[in-house]
């Protein structure tokens, strides 16, 4: 008997979340950088609600540091994937490697930017920090 179609979606939709919260779980048990980049996040987003003046920009400070641990993850998949398919050292298997890993270098720099120049204006430029 055939299950009715919203019901099939909704168990679609549990099973990827269970999915999902395994891979956060693999990012956390076997990837260090990942780990110290959850608790940066711990600390940053208390910090971005206190530094950002609109949604918009706490959005942006938020979603930043949410960019790094998504590229992280996916840095993490394509080394896993590699490593799966053998320990012999390949041009390509390093290139992918290297790839993956300027993807996250790049995603820190996206947060080093935005967290500066928005940390700049609500704080420097304001004049909550230096007295004019």
């Amino acid at each position: 008997m055939n299950q009715p179609e919203s019901t099939a979606g909704i168990r679609r939709i549990w099973k990827a979340a269970l999915y999902s919260i395994a891979g956060i779980r693999a990012g956390w048990d076997h990837e260090v950088a990942f780990r110290q980049e959850i608790i940066l996040c711990m600390a940053l987003v208390p910090a971005a609600i206190w530094l950002g003046n609109t949604a918009v920009e706490r959005a942006l400070l938020i979603g930043s540091c949410l960019l790094v641990l998504v590229v992280e993850l996916l840095n993490s998949a394509i080394e896993a994937a590699i490593d799966r398919i053998g320990e012999d050292s390949h041009k390509l298997s390093g290139r992918a490697k290297d790839m993956g890993s300027a993807a996250v270098f790049f995603s820190l720099w996206i947060v080093i930017m935005i967290w500066g120049l928005i940390g700049y204006d609500n704080l420097v430029a304001s004049g909550s920090i230096v007295q004019k």
